[in-house]
C-alpha cells in the first residue's frame, strides 16, 4: 500500500491511496486526528462516516471503525507508517458504520471495545463483535485519555458518546448531527421521544467541550447538539 503523503503533520490530509480504499484522515487537533470513508447505503447514496485516531505519545486509540474492512486495514496501515502503536478501538454503536471494522481489528489482535448493548446486537446480526465490554453509564480506554459515556438511547438504543480530556473533544458520533444536516437521518433504530433528555444528559456533563465530531458532517462546538434538539421537535412534530 502506498500513501499519497507521508508527512501528516505538513499537510491538511492525507488521502490513503488503494484501489478499494475510501479512506481519508485529516488533523483536527494537536494528537487528534478524524479518519472518514464512505460507502454506498440506499436510499442515501455514497456516505460518508467519521471516526477518530487519538494519539498518545507512540501509542494510538481508534474511535469508531471505517465503514468497511478494507478501509479499516488501510487505517492500520496508516498507524503502521507513523510507528504508531494501535492500543486499543472503541465502537459507539452497532451500526456498519462505527463497527465495520471490527473483524480486522480482532484479527490483529488490537483490545476492542463496545458495550454489552452494543455486541449484544452485533452478535444478533451475526457481526463480529468487540473483545471487551464496557460498564453501561461511563469508562476509560485509557484514563484522561479516551473516556466512554452512556447518555441515553437516541439514534440507536445502544449509542455512547466519547471523550477527550486533554483536547476536551467530544465524539458524538451518530448521536448528533452536522449543522449540515436538515433531519434526523436514518431512524431505524432511534428512539426520537427519549433523544432529547439524552442529548440534555451530554451537554450538563460535558458544559466544556470545544469541539463535538457527529458520525457524518463536519465537526463544530456544542451548537451541534441544540441543532440536534431542533431537529428532534420537527420529527416530533410529525406525528402531531
Amino acid at each position: 500500500m502506498k500513501f499519497l503523503a507521508p508527512f501528516l503533520f505538513l499537510l491538511p490530509c492525507v488521502t490513503v491511496a488503494t484501489e478499494a480504499s475510501t479512506l481519508v484522515v485529516t488533523p483536527i487537533a494537536e494528537h487528534v486526528y478524524k479518519h472518514e470513508s464512505s460507502l454506498h447505503v440506499e436510499p442515501w447514496g455514497l456516505v460518508a462516516g467519521s471516526g477518530l485516531v487519538v494519539v498518545d505519545g507512540h501509542d494510538a486509540y481508534i474511535v469508531d471503525t471505517p465503514w468497511t474492512e478494507q478501509d479499516t486495514e488501510a487505517l492500520l496501515l496508516w498507524t503502521e507508517d507513523r510507528k504508531l502503536n494501535v492500543k486499543g478501538a472503541v465502537v459507539t454503536h452497532y451500526h456498519q458504520d462505527a463497527s465495520g471494522g471490527l473483524a480486522v481489528l480482532n484479527k490483529h489482535q488490537i483490545p476492542t471495545y463496545a458495550s454489552a448493548h452494543t455486541n449484544h446486537l452485533l452478535a444478533q446480526k451475526h457481526s463480529a463483535i468487540a473483545s471487551h465490554n464496557l460498564p453501561q453509564a461511563s469508562a476509560a480506554i485509557k484514563s484522561g485519555v479516551v473516556e466512554t459515556y452512556y447518555p441515553g438511547a437516541g439514534h440507536s438504543k445502544d449509542n455512547i458518546v466519547v471523550w477527550l480530556p486533554q483536547s476536551k473533544i467530544l465524539f458524538a458520533g451518530c448521536f448528533v448531527k452536522s449543522v449540515m444536516s436538515k433531519n434526523l437521518g436514518n431512524l431505524e433504530d432511534a428512539s426520537v421521544d427519549e433523544w432529547q433528555a439524552s442529548i440534555h444528559n451530554v451537554l450538563s456533563r460535558y458544559p466544556e467541550a470545544n469541539m463535538v465530531v457527529p458520525g457524518h458532517g463536519k465537526e463544530g462546538d456544542l451548537s451541534l447538539l441544540h441543532h440536534t434538539v431542533e431537529l428532534i421537535k420537527i420529527e416530533q412534530s410529525k406525528d402531531k
